[in-house]
């Protein structure tokens, strides 16, 4: 039994993923990380910094916690908040989908929508991080969880890493995960380093993201990649960077519940279309991890709606046809 619906959070299920790549001969797996209660990887890091942070007596039950998040962090922040008597400000930008907007609402968070990108940078994260620096100076007992820099971040995921591990006996090859503050690459790669596994880490970047070098352009995915470097990240911490278009996330995603029957988020898609661009370098028999952050369904409006596919990128080679086929498929049994 359960004391509480946070302690839910983390021992995620890992999930053998046996048609995808099945004729690469190396074993994949999947860290469901959409179990957790609030739905996505954030959860662990949002839980670890209010803990840490009433423990400390940095903020206590009144006072209100500032974000700047796309979704899935604020929705872990939100829930968290409501259990602890906090108040909760979350700053978005019109990235944000409609979706998240709502369960960050029905969760009693106050949601602050910034419809400007910052006019030195041109970028909407700049402009996100500007509001939550000004509403801390306005508002008295507030709290900025900091999710780019608190260590805290990364130090949640040093228990993913580690149920990863105890569930292959540390038998782990391969290890791709997604970036955007930098939280779960560094927390992984931390707990591989300081408990000697041989774990090669990919990091999984979005094509116009900053974080490792690239040149910053538009992006339609929330959540992955980032128009700033966060201060989280360090250049040793992956094994090496693959970058993945907002196409080929939409195209993963879509693999993956026609294939597995996994309905995940944007990033999970950029993943496993990462595994994909190595698939022919890695051995047989290899045990290959994927950190798959949230659940589908906030992306319904987006990724997984034709309407929308077909406004930002056209007919999709494959996709397309196979979207077709189900919606036949969908008419003819109605």
């Amino acid at each position: 039994m359960h004391e509480c619906i946070l302690s839910t959070i983390g021992n995620t299920p890992l999930v053998k993923l046996t048609r995808l790549f099945k004729s690469s001969g190396f074993n994949l797996y999947a860290k469901m990380e959409s179990f957790n209660p609030g739905g996505s990887i954030k959860d662990r890091a949002a839980l670890n910094i209010i803990e840490r942070a009433l423990a400390l007596g940095l903020i206590k039950p009144g006072d209100t916690i500032i974000e700047s998040s796309s979704g899935n962090m604020g929705i872990g922040l939100a829930q968290v908040c409501a259990y602890y008597g906090l108040n909760f400000i979350c700053v978005v930008d019109p990235k944000t989908t409609t979706m998240n907007i709502e369960i960050l609402k029905a969760f009693g968070a106050t949601v602050d929508l910034v419809s400007s990108p910052d006019p030195q940078t041109g970028e909407f994260l700049q402009a996100r991080l500007n509001r939550v620096k000004a509403l801390l100076g306005t508002i008295d007992n507030s709290f900025c969880t900091d999710q780019y820099r608190n260590l805290d971040n990364p130090k949640a995921q040093h228990r993913t890493m580690r149920e990863i591990a105890e569930e292959l006996n540390g038998d782990v090859d391969y290890l791709f995960c997604a970036t955007s503050t930098c939280g779960t690459m560094r927390g992984c790669a931390e707990y591989i380093k300081a408990h000697k596994l041989r774990t090669k880490l990919y990091a999984v970047d979005a094509t116009g993201s900053v974080i490792f070098g690239g040149k910053s352009a538009k992006r339609l995915i929330p959540g992955h990649g980032a128009a700033v470097r966060p201060d989280l990240f360090k250049p040793d911490l992956a094994y090496d960077c693959i970058h993945v278009t907002d196409v080929q996330c939409v195209i993963g995603c879509w693999r993956l519940v026609q294939e597995e029957a996994i309905l995940a988020g944007g990033s999970s898609g950029a993943i496993i279309m990462a595994v994909d661009a190595i698939k022919h370098s890695i051995p047989r028999d290899a045990n290959c991890v994927v950190i798959l952050p949230d659940r589908g369904e906030r992306y319904l409006d987006t990724i997984f709606s034709n309407e929308w596919v077909n406004k930002h990128f056209g007919n999709v080679p494959n996709l397309t046809k196979e979207r077709a086929e189900n919606s036949q498929h969908a008419s003819l049994s109605a």
